[in-house]
């Protein structure tokens, strides 16, 4: 089913693309606190038609940004509606690069930081709380769907949920996977992934009673109409059964090259096994690194960084002779034109 709407897809990109591509709005956006205390702090970028002064969004001193306007106005809609989810100690701008090139083609891109497991809150209790993650991805559709200017120009009936390494994790739980915990601590003795079964504790895959409750159930947005997954980690968490039942179309990417103890293999390969034939598609990159899909590094940047964090420096590091760019070229093509057929 998803290889004809790929075709299909490919077919109709020149004419789905708007005359205002070049032009990003982003502004920030608060998400208020959950029962539980929980606030959220997000990014939306999205089509503009104003013109004004760009600005390099989500830049520091090793990662490059992505240029919009500040504030702008968002252009007419509806526009489809993008959630994305940051990796394991990571934040909103790891996949800046993707929401300005989904931006660009149409889309409304929503990107927050995730307290406990982001760079700027690691929270041990918050980062045991793993089934929060998917909810804060609700809680954000939530918010930009009730915002008085970008909410009237959003579809609310075309949303898609993107993540990187635990990202990944979130989002698939967003699309209907369902966690075993049992299962997953029981094949970590096997070491198939190091990695993820090394963070079990930290994220509270080992916990009991209410939270062994509230991690194992049903954390799923029916809202979500198609889920992309880049290399996530932790896959071997969810249930056979439950990877069976998805019926939310999938497209997933795989690392080629290990960048150590988390093998596209056993992580994205299980959930690609998992997964219906006719609802996923399994794309291994062969010479992209875990960390290919976060943003581009400035010159001189894996200098910088060992020299503040050892070992480090790896966050800039890819596997073969093209560059990221060129990477992350071939990555947003194809999700473009997934969403294109899953989000018509």
């Amino acid at each position: 089913m998803l290889k004809s709407l790929f075709c299909a897809a490919a077919l109709l990109a020149a004419f789905t693309i708007p005359a205002n591509a070049e032009r990003i709005g982003v502004r920030d956006l608060k998400v208020a606190q959950s029962a539980n205390g929980r606030a959220l702090n997000a990014v939306v970028w999205y089509p503009t038609e104003d013109d004004g002064k760009t600005e390099a969004v989500g830049e520091n001193p090793a990662f490059l940004g992505v240029p919009a306007i500040r504030n702008a106005s968002p252009g007419d809609g509806p526009h489809p509606l993008v959630v994305l989810s940051h990796g394991y100690g990571g934040s909103w701008r790891n996949l800046s690069w993707l929401a300005g090139e989904l931006a660009a083609k149409g889309y409304v891109v929503a990107a927050t930081d995730h307290p406990g497991t982001t760079t700027f809150d690691r929270s041990k209790a918050e980062a045991a709380r793993l089934w929060e993650r998917p909810r804060d991805l609700s809680r954000l559709i939530d918010a930009v769907l009730a915002d008085k200017g970008l909410g009237p120009r959003t579809d609310g009936k075309r949303i898609a949920a993107i993540g990187h390494s635990l990202g990944g994790w979130t989002v698939m739980a967003l699309a209907g996977a369902r966690v075993d915990a049992a299962r997953f601590l029981a094949d970590c003795k096997a070491k198939t992934s190091p990695r993820a079964c090394a963070l079990s504790h930290e994220l509270g895959l080992d916990g009991t009673g209410d939270a062994r409750a509230a991690l194992e159930g049903d954390l799923g947005d029916p809202r979500i109409g198609a889920a992309v997954s880049l290399d996530l980690g932790l896959a071997r968490s969810f249930s056979t059964e439950s990877l069976a039942a998805v019926r939310v179309p999938v497209l997933i990417f795989g690392a080629g090259i290990d960048a150590g103890g988390l093998p596209a293999e056993a992580e994205s390969g299980y959930l690609a096994a998992g997964l219906p034939m006719s609802m996923r598609d399994y794309v291994v990159v062969p010479d992209a690194m875990h960390f290919s899909f976060m943003q581009l590094c400035k010159p001189g940047a894996v200098a910088m960084i060992e020299a503040r964090s050892p070992g480090d420096g790896v966050v800039c590091k890819d596997g073969g002779t093209r560059g990221r760019a060129a990477i992350h070229r071939q990555v947003a093509d194809r999700i473009a034109t997934f969403l294109g057929a899953t989000l018509p």
